[in-house]
C-alpha cells in the first residue's frame, strides 16, 4: 500500500533528507560517545587531579559525576536531534514541494496535449535563472510548439489534399455522366480533359508516396562521380520548352574545369528538376532564372536565381517544411505545388551529404536556392 505513496517525487525528496538526517544523526552520536572520555578527562578530569580527586576512571565521586556528564551531554544530544527532525521535516516539505511544483504543471500540461490540446504551455519563472528545471520547462514548451505547428500543417494538409482530390474527381464524374446520359460528345477533347484530371491525381498521389519514401528512409542512394554540368543541362532541357511557353528565359553559367561530385544520377536529376520546377512556378511571364555551378572548398555550390515573386523573410526558415506554402491561396491548379517538393529536395540534398537553403530579398525581389554537394 505504501509503494504508490514512494513512487512520487516529492515524497523521494522527503525521505532522502530523512535518510540524510538520520545518518547524521547516528554519525554525530557515535562520534560523540567515542570521544566523550578523552574530552571528559581533557575538560573535567584535569580538575580533579590538581584537587587530589579521582577522575571517572578510578573513584566513586568522579565515576558519578562522570555518569552524569555523559548521561546530559546525551539527554541534551536527543532533545537536539528532536528539534532538528521537526524543523529539518518542515523544511524539507516546503522544498519537496517547491521543487516538485514545475514537475506537476508539466505532468498536467503533457496530459492536456496527450489529448490533442497542442496550445498548452508551461508557466517559466526567469528569476529562477537556468537550472535544470527550467530548462526542462523551456524545452517542453518548445515541443508543445512544435507539436502545434505540425498539428496545423496536418489539418491543413487534409483539407489541401481534400479540395485537390475533389476538383478532379468531380470533374472526371461530371465528364463521365455526360457521356453516359448522352449530354456530352465522346470526341478528343473530352478524353483529353479527362486525362488531364486524371494525371493530376496520379501526380498527387506520386508526390505523397515519394514524401513517405524519402522520410522513411526507404530510398537507395546509388553514388558515382558524375559532371554536374552535364546533369544540369539535361535537366533544363527537359524543361525548356516548358519555360519557353511561359516566355521565361533561362541560362546556365558553370564554372569551368568544375570538379566531378558522387550522386545518385536520377536522385540529382530529381532535385535539380524540382528547383527549376519550384522556380518555374512563382517566376511571371518575361522573367529570368539563372542556374550557376562553381566550387567553394571541398563542396559545388549549385544556385537557382529568379526574378519571381520573391520570399519574405519571416517565411524563410519553413519553406522546406512539409506542406508548408508561403501563399496558401496557390494550389496545384492555379499554379502552386502540393507543399511537399522542396521537403523532397531537402532529404535528397542531405542524403549526398550536402545542405540546401533559400535566400530573397523579400516579396517580389526574386529569390535562390542552393544546394551544396561534396567534391
Amino acid at each position: 500500500m505504501f509503494k504508490p505513496i514512494r513512487d512520487h517525487f516529492a515524497v523521494k525528496i522527503l525521505l532522502a533528507f530523512i535518510a540524510v538526517a538520520i545518518f547524521s544523526t547516528l554519525t554525530l552520536a557515535v562520534v560523540m560517545n567515542v570521544s566523550i572520555a578523552t574530552t571528559y578527562n581533557k575538560h573535567i578530569g584535569e580538575q580533579f587531579s590538581n584537587e587530589n580527586q579521582v577522575g571517572p576512571q578510578g573513584g566513586r565521586k568522579g565515576n558519578t559525576l562522570y555518569e552524569n556528564f555523559k548521561a546530559a551531554v546525551n539527554e541534551s544530544l536527543l532533545f537536539s536531534v528532536a528539534a532538528a527532525f521537526l524543523i529539518a521535516g518542515i523544511t524539507s516539505i516546503f522544498i519537496s514541494r517547491q521543487i516538485t511544483k514545475p514537475l506537476r504543471a508539466i505532468t498536467r500540461a503533457s496530459h492536456e496535449i496527450a489529448k490533442g490540446n497542442f496550445v498548452q504551455r508551461v508557466e517559466i519563472k526567469v528569476s529562477d535563472g537556468g537550472d535544470e528545471l527550467v530548462q526542462l520547462g523551456t524545452s517542453f514548451n518548445q515541443m508543445a510548439k512544435q507539436l502545434e505547428q505540425n498539428d496545423l500543417m496536418r489539418r491543413q494538409l487534409v483539407g489541401d489534399i481534400s479540395h485537390e482530390l475533389r476538383t478532379p474527381l468531380t470533374a472526371i464524374k461530371g465528364s463521365m455522366e455526360g457521356l453516359i446520359d448522352g449530354v456530352l460528345v465522346n470526341d478528343e477533347h473530352i478524353f483529353n480533359q479527362i486525362y488531364k484530371e486524371a494525371d493530376r491525381l496520379q501526380s498527387l498521389v506520386e508526390d505523397l508516396q515519394e514524401l513517405n519514401r524519402v522520410e522513411g528512409n526507404a530510398f537507395k542512394i546509388e553514388k558515382k562521380s558524375i559532371i554536374l554540368a552535364d546533369l544540369i543541362q539535361d535537366a533544363v532541357n527537359s524543361l525548356s520548352a516548358t519555360f519557353n511557353k511561359k516566355g521565361i528565359q533561362i541560362s546556365v553559367n558553370s564554372e569551368k574545369n568544375l570538379p566531378l561530385v558522387m550522386a545518385d544520377h536520377g536522385r540529382l536529376l530529381q532535385v535539380i528538376q524540382n528547383l527549376l520546377g519550384n522556380a518555374l512556378q512563382f517566376t511571371p511571364s518575361n522573367g529570368t532564372v539563372e542556374i550557376q555551378a562553381y566550387r567553394s572548398g571541398e563542396f559545388v555550390h549549385t544556385s537557382f536565381l529568379d526574378s519571381g515573386l520573391g520570399i519574405e523573410a519571416a517565411h524563410l526558415p519553413h519553406i522546406f517544411k512539409r506542406f508548408y506554402r508561403a501563399d496558401i491561396s496557390r494550389s496545384r491548379k492555379n499554379g502552386g505545388g502540393s507543399g511537399i517538393g522542396l521537403t523532397i529536395t531537402k532529404s535528397l540534398v542531405e542524403a549526398h551529404g550536402g545542405k540546401i537553403w533559400a535566400e530573397s530579398e523579400g516579396k517580389g525581389k526574386g529569390s535562390t536556392f542552393t544546394f551544396t554537394l561534396p567534391i
